[in-house]
């Protein structure tokens, strides 16, 4: 007996970015700064139909103040936001930086995309808010 299937959440639109990621890295490989590989990703998205903003400015609130701002890479479809990154390796600051993001927005999807000597993804979703419970994919 097969365990039954999950459904992940944006799938579809994670599907078609993980294809794009995957796209980019095989046209340019690695070794180019994160601005290039950003560029090309952005002309990627164009291409693919997808809608998204670039650079989308983020704040973080704490106890009723501004406290932060920072800048996502993309966000896609309203839904899903996008890190992009040339490291060698993806590590625990990546992914902490990708949670943190997502916490001061009202998404719950987000992926990280490494340019690295291999290309490497990892997939987060944030299940409760509250509890900052998430689970996540890599590639």
């Amino acid at each position: 007996m097969t365990p039954p299937r999950i459904e992940l959440r944006y799938a579809s639109t994670t599907k078609r970015l993980i294809g794009l990621f995957f796209d980019v890295y095989h046209d340019l490989g690695h070794g180019f700064l994160e601005s290039v590989y950003e560029e090309a990703f952005a002309v990627a998205l164009e291409e693919s139909g997808l809608k998204f903003e670039r650079q989308k400015p983020l704040t973080v609130w704490f106890r009723g103040r501004l406290v932060g701002t920072f800048r996502a890479d993309a966000i896609v479809e309203d839904a899903v936001l996008v890190e992009l990154k040339a490291a060698r390796a993806l590590g625990p600051p990546h992914e902490a930086q990708l949670l943190n993001y997502l916490k001061a927005t009202n998404l719950t999807v987000g992926l990280i995309f490494n340019f690295g000597p291999r290309p490497k993804f990892l997939r987060r979703v944030v299940e409760d808010r509250r509890e900052k419970h998430y689970h996540g994919t890599r590639g």
